[in-house]
């Protein structure tokens, strides 16, 4: 992070499938090594799969409704006082709400037993979007932990 100044923010170009500005932010974070068609087709594949698990409902507004779901309002950051680290409660910026969101999904998809990683990002979909999965407890646990520590909200920045 510089000191000097904040950084620019870069324009994310829509996908070329569904002219999504989310969507490429989530490819792009899928992507390793640089293969970004892989991550594509693994994302596209995933969309389909979910709107085909879901009950027949789009794709697309399976994974905009987890992305929504998984969303955190709160978090806690470290905070040092007078020689005492305080974990002092704060809102989340809406840029920042939604690449947590992204990660989490990511995370707990990799960390699932299906077969291909669009079987597991398709499951964590799903999941999500019915409010359930290991996306939807780390925000609970993130929640439970900012209103655990709401007596030092007083020290926020």
């Amino acid at each position: 992070m510089s000191r000097r100044r904040n950084a620019e923010k870069r324009e994310i170009t829509a996908d070329p499938k569904y002219n999504s500005t989310l969507v490429t932010q989530f490819v792009n974070s899928v992507t390793r090594d640089g293969k970004k068609r892989l991550a594509e087709n693994i994302f596209y594949s995933a969309v389909e799969m979910a709107g085909q698990r879901s009950g027949g409902q789009d794709g697309l507004s399976v994974f905009k409704k987890a992305i929504e779901n998984v969303k955190p309002t709160l978090e806690v950051k470290s905070r040092r006082i007078g020689g005492a680290n305080y974990q002092v409660p704060v809102e989340v910026s809406t840029e920042r709400r939604v690449s947590l969101a992204i990660r989490w999904l990511i995370t707990y998809a990799r960390a699932r037993s299906e077969k291909s990683m669009a079987e597991k990002l398709a499951n964590e979909f799903v999941q999500a979007s019915k409010n359930e999965g290991g996306a939807i407890r780390k925000k609970v646990e993130t929640h439970k932990m900012a209103e655990a520590n709401k007596a030092f909200a007083n020290f926020r920045y």
